[in-house]
């Protein structure tokens, strides 16, 4: 049996004409993950295709085709399906997306796979040897991510990411911010691996410089001091995901520190209180920011800050007042967001009632494409606005003020707003909302 698995990208991530260079790149983790899982007694050749890092042929040596799917690039999936479903191949799709939107999934897959896969895959697989496939497979209640073997990192080429050395301990998120698909796909209940488990794959890469790509890593405090403590014995160096929660806990904090935190990525995502309280992030403390970057700045830990533009409470004064904060604060590697409605999400419900939904092409879900009317701001503000910060925020003048007052691993901070830069200033040549223009 031939398994091949694919990650299809929208337009702005697509090796033909995308925009990210390697230097901006991890390993992805879903496949490598889901290769791990195909039993054993299959004798199944399996084989990755990340089609951010390589064109994927127009014909396929395979049985049965797996695919990873995001919201942006669901219209690549389905057109991809389609093809391979004419060549005789048996397509299965799962991912967010799907999850979300299962029915309209179902459509265009001989099989689909909703939520987590750890016990429905390998079923499936077992099922469409028998001859016995199902239309649907539904995650298991118990789902236990316990004794769950090493992902075969070994399937992706490694010249072509920065990093292989991915991993993830916890997966979901206890916050239930209106605009964020997590809540919705997989609940707010903690799914954990145990520290040990994730601790002996560590150990098994041999890594010493290492990306966890949990959503909050912080979100359940007692399992990630456990966690902390014991990566201190590995003596290596870790970036993830936290919120600014983290800077309040100072023991949480020093644990993370002693751990070998070198950067975190944290979701700051407006500098406003009231459009927070309206997105449902009012843990988020705007007045607190600063003082919150310093003290991870004091701990030699960089912060990637990320905000998102186009909230309600937006308006076209946003975007020079974020990226102020931005300089004022010296946030290592600023990103931005245009708000995007997501399927099945709060925020998706609440504009579609207001018949603000511009356009359900989810090519355009990818977080830099205007896909709803503003309620403070026209569609060309708000694109213009986006765009406008970027630039603003990687001028060299920009990262030169933003790094002299983070003094935190500056080769790394320049390389990185390098590589950013790059896409800043280039964002244009691969924004298709042109035909937005004047709403």
């Amino acid at each position: 049996m031939n398994i091949i698995l694919i990650s299809p990208k929208g337009p702005l991530y697509r090796h033909r004409g995308g925009s990210f260079k390697k230097s901006l790149r991890y390993a992805p983790l879903t496949l490598t993950t889901l290769a791990s899982l195909v039993p054993v007694n299959l004798g199944a050749n399996v084989s990755i295709i990340d089609e951010g890092i390589r064109e994927i042929p127009n014909y396929l040596d395979a049985d049965l085709i797996g695919m990873t799917v995001i919201t942006g690039s669901a219209k690549r999936a389905y057109a991809l399906a389609k093809q391979f479903r004419k060549q005789g191949i048996t397509v299965v799709l799962g991912g967010p997306h799907i999850t979300l939107l299962p029915d309209e999934a179902a459509e265009h897959a001989d099989a689909i796979v909703v939520g987590y896969a750890e016990q429905t895959w390998p079923q499936l697989l077992q099922d469409f040897h028998n001859g016995e496939l199902q239309p649907r497979y539904n995650q298991n209640s118990d789902l236990d991510l316990t004794n769950m073997p090493f992902p075969h990192r070994h399937l992706l080429p490694k010249g072509s990411y920065i990093t292989q050395h991915v991993f993830e301990a916890t997966r979901s998120c206890k916050h239930a911010c209106d605009f964020c698909v997590a809540p919705i796909a997989w609940g707010r209940g903690p799914y954990q691996k145990p520290v040990g488990d994730v601790v002996a794959d560590i150990k098994h890469c041999k890594a010493k410089k290492i990306i966890f790509i949990d959503l909050n890593l912080i979100s359940d405090r007692a399992y990630a001091m456990t966690l902390f403590e014991a990566l201190i014995a590995l003596k290596i160096r870790w970036f993830g995901l936290s919120t600014m929660l983290i800077s309040q806990d100072d023991e949480l904090l020093d644990m993370a520190c002693r751990s070998g935190c070198a950067g975190l990525l944290i979701g700051f995502e407006s500098i406003s209180s009231n459009t927070l309280r309206a997105s449902k992030k009012g843990f988020n403390k705007p007045a607190q920011y600063q003082e919150a970057v310093r003290k991870l700045h004091e701990c030699n830990i960089s912060v990637m800050g990320c905000f998102v533009f186009g909230l309600d409470g937006d308006t076209s004064e946003i975007f020079k007042e974020t990226a102020d904060f931005i300089m004022d604060a010296h946030i290592d590697l600023p990103r931005f967001a245009i708000a995007t409605p997501f399927p099945a999400t709060p925020l998706y419900h609440r504009l579609k009632k207001e018949k603000r939904i511009l356009s359900d092409d989810w090519e355009l879900y990818d977080g830099q494409h205007v896909v709803f009317q503003p309620n403070a701001m026209s569609v060309k503000d708000l694109q213009e606005g986006h765009e406008w910060a970027w630039r603003y925020t990687y001028r060299f003048k920009s990262i030169a003020k933003r790094l002299a007052g983070s003094r935190v691993q500056p080769l790394l901070g320049l390389t990185s707003n390098l590589g950013y830069r790059y896409y800043a200033r280039n964002l244009h040549k691969y924004y298709t909302c042109d035909w937005f223009v004047g709403r």
